[in-house]
């Protein structure tokens, strides 16, 4: 799994728990604060992602990490935990099969600020996609 296409499965196993994660949230929020809900969300994971990379025999000491380590995985977490509470505050009060695919306009800008801040280059094929997934957002988003 860790060839050069083995980042597709672990993509692609991704792109299923966000689907998943999407439809369980709707159902666990009704009645409850979204923010609460993201706070307990937040708390699962760690104590679910602790166990994982102890267990994996993954553990290593954190403070002996770089600044810029730190640095870039706190504004990282940040962005992340905006994104979750934006998302469940949308979940909330939109429908799933709405605010999910909005939610995916994340990959057109993670391509534009791969392409600005990265200096990643996606051929013109690749480019064509990233244009459809924004298309499909604008058709999703637009009413009727």
């Amino acid at each position: 799994m860790l060839t050069s296409t083995g980042w597709f499965y672990w993509a692609l196993m991704s792109a299923i728990f966000a689907a998943l994660t999407a439809v369980f949230a709707k159902i666990g929020i009704k009645g409850i604060d979204s923010d609460l809900a993201t706070l307990i969300r937040t708390a699962i994971i760690i104590v679910a992602l602790s166990a994982f990379v102890w267990f994996a025999g993954k553990w290593s000491n954190p403070f002996k990490l770089p600044p810029r380590t730190w640095i870039f995985l706190s504004l990282s977490a940040l962005a992340t935990g905006a994104s979750w509470v934006c998302y469940f505050r949308a979940l909330q009060i939109g429908e799933a099969s709405k605010v999910a695919p909005v939610d995916k306009l994340s990959l057109v800008l993670v391509a534009i600020f791969a392409f600005t801040f990265l200096g990643e280059r996606p051929s013109l094929r690749e480019w064509a996609g990233i244009a459809m997934v924004a298309g499909g957002v604008l058709m999703l988003a637009l009413k009727r």
